[in-house]
């Protein structure tokens, strides 16, 4: 016989175990993790359905006007019965609009550079740590060489060769990818040191002196047995670098290196409005420059919760 209590007691579901756990009690008590995980929610969603919430596609030659330039927020355009709420740029675009399709261009390039840093830095990482000897060497002095040097001059270098040995009639098709591969060979020697560090702790222990045992090769030790546990770190040095990868976009755009005209990203609308600004159309450039702040803030104070709810020190 199964008792009443028995019988309603269920297997919790996996979300229900993570709101349970260390994590999930520290993010329910943590008002900076609620309010930025909540504000880069609403951007990233914002962002992925822009053609849904946009008024119009602001990238479009045949939606623009070119008599509602410079139209203020909050303001009807002069001719023509629209109106605009954070006003109109010198082409006729919507900036609430251009806005929510640049953040798409951003947040795009932030999370595939990011993902490709990992994927770069998390192999060189178990390589080094693992198999040590010259490998170790060869690898650790090559991330030793690249950190001497600003990572924004380092992915400005790998854009320019990149885009240098790119046909001139493909170098706008290509400029985001280009601008992905730049960021992330850029930033990949912060993953390789974290996991290398880890691995060399965790190839030591018991359960991968057991798999050597057993006769597992060295990929599978490393990439089903390391890999898993040293994890942790390497999801709080991404979210810190998603932001970083975002601000290293923008600044790019910005200084006119990054994304192309036709694909603006946050920096290149921050571009454009700054060279409005002293001329009296300063909501070209504020709106998108607070809301790349808000995005960049947003994950780097997200990043830094995560830092010290995985931090077994202070629990």
């Amino acid at each position: 016989m199964t008792t009443s209590s028995e019988q309603t007691a269920k297997p919790k579901s996996m979300l229900a175990r993570a709101w349970d756990s260390d994590v999930g009690y520290s993010f329910r008590h943590s008002p900076v993790a609620i309010i930025s995980s909540t504000v880069a929610l609403l951007l990233i969603l914002a962002a992925v359905f822009a053609p849904l919430l946009a008024v119009m596609n602001p990238f479009d030659p045949a939606s623009l006007n070119l008599l509602n330039g410079f139209t203020p927020p909050l303001s009807q355009a002069e001719f023509s019965p629209d109106w605009f709420l954070l006003g109109t740029d010198d082409q006729g675009r919507d900036v609430y609009s251009t806005i929510l399709y640049g953040m798409r261009i951003s947040l795009f390039v932030g999370f595939a550079a990011v993902a490709l840093g990992m994927v770069i830095g998390i192999t060189l990482g178990l390589i080094s740590g693992y198999f040590g000897g010259w490998a170790d060497a060869i690898i650790m002095r090559i991330a030793d060489v690249q950190l001497t040097f600003p990572s924004i001059l380092v992915a400005m270098l790998i854009f320019g060769v990149a885009k240098g040995v790119t046909p001139v009639e493909y170098r706008d098709q290509l400029a985001i990818w280009v601008l992905i591969l730049a960021i992330g060979l850029s930033d990949w020697v912060q993953f390789a040191r974290v996991v290398r560090g880890a691995t060399l702790v965790e190839k030591n222990k018991e359960y991968v002196q057991a798999a050597r045992l057993m006769g597992r090769g060295a990929l599978p030790i490393l990439f089903r047995h390391i890999l898993p546990n040293v994890m942790s770190p390497v999801l709080v040095i991404a979210t810190i670098s998603l932001a970083l990868a975002i601000i290293a976009e923008a600044t790019l755009s910005f200084l006119g290196v990054g994304a192309p005209a036709t694909q603006p990203s946050l920096g290149t609308l921050i571009r454009i409005g700054q060279g409005f600004l002293f001329s009296g159309e300063w909501w070209i450039l504020v709106f998108p420059a607070v809301t790349l702040l808000a995005l960049a803030l947003s994950v780097n104070l997200l990043g830094d919760w995560l830092r010290d709810a995985l931090n077994p020190k202070l629990r």
